[in-house]
């Protein structure tokens, strides 16, 4: 087989896993599209579930959702990029380093049932928080430690390093140059991880069912309970009692988790042009 052969087979290879792969993107859209928009409107997104919940909005359910993820986000932004400062600006590269980033690896592939059932062991029982929205909200901080943590470090090593040595030269000391310059300069790419971990968070189920709970009330305190999008759709769905508002809820759910991707790719897209 000659070169100009292989190149020919190899692309075609590619263009037909690309178009599979937005094939299936397309009919689950279009699928969950077409079921679900007779659903939204007004008073679906703002009133409360009525009857055995199947009836009525979803709008406890909303602010369940937005709720507990801001939560997590908040408890995993620090932690991560600290995390990450450490690993790519003071940390000596040796096993240790190694062994910290195999560590984050893994626990980005813990299926997050798994990560349910250790939030309801070690926050709902053992700490003895019960079901809430802070017992979710660690849990789900959990999962997106890894993906926050690995793109700030990337973010962080991809920022020249002229950068520093004008700092340095300015008789910056090392936490100077890395607050004022270093992190300023990989902010963009830090918030598009921020914000793809926390599209992950919106759409998660097995981590909240086990740690937040069902029940359908409006949280304001973060030891409230409360039921998510998700657990709501799995609800509806698993139970059959209300199948059109199960595609209502989904498809909404979709627009919140694309508007976040959205949102990721125009950080990132604005960032490379600046650069």
């Amino acid at each position: 087989m000659d070169k100009r052969t292989a190149n020919a087979i190899a692309l075609g290879l590619l263009w037909a896993s690309a178009i599979v792969t937005v094939a299936v993107l397309f009919a689950v859209i279009v699928y969950v599209f077409i079921n679900g928009i007779g659903q939204l409107s007004l008073e679906f997104i703002f009133t409360w579930p009525h009857g055995v919940n199947a009836e009525g909005g979803v709008w406890p359910t909303i602010v369940s959702t937005l709720y507990v993820t801001l939560l997590a986000m908040l408890i995993v932004t620090p932690v991560a990029i600290l995390a990450a400062v450490y690993l790519a600006e003071y940390a000596v590269q040796g096993r240790l380093v190694g062994a910290i980033r195999f560590a984050a690896d893994s626990l980005a592939s813990v299926p997050s049932i798994v990560m349910g059932l250790f939030g309801l062991a070690l926050f709902v029982e053992g700490m003895g928080i019960g079901f809430s929205m802070l017992s979710a909200a660690m849990a789900l901080a959990f999962l997106m430690l890894p993906i926050v943590m690995r793109a700030t470090e990337e973010a962080i090593r991809s920022v020249p390093k002229y950068i520093r040595w004008g700092s340095y030269g300015l008789g910056a000391t090392k936490w100077q140059t890395v607050r004022r310059s270093v992190l300023p300069a990989a902010m963009p790419r830090i918030i598009t991880g921020i914000i793809l971990a926390t599209g992950r968070a919106v759409g998660e189920t097995a981590v909240v069912i086990y740690t937040m709970g069902q029940a359908i009330n409006l949280p304001l305190s973060p030891f409230d309970s409360g039921r998510p999008m998700t657990v709501h759709l799995y609800m509806l769905a698993m139970e059959g009692i209300n199948l059109p508002a199960a595609y209502g809820t989904a498809l909404l759910l979709m627009i919140m988790i694309l508007v976040f991707n959205l949102g990721a790719r125009y950080i990132l897209r604005r960032s490379k042009r600046r650069m």
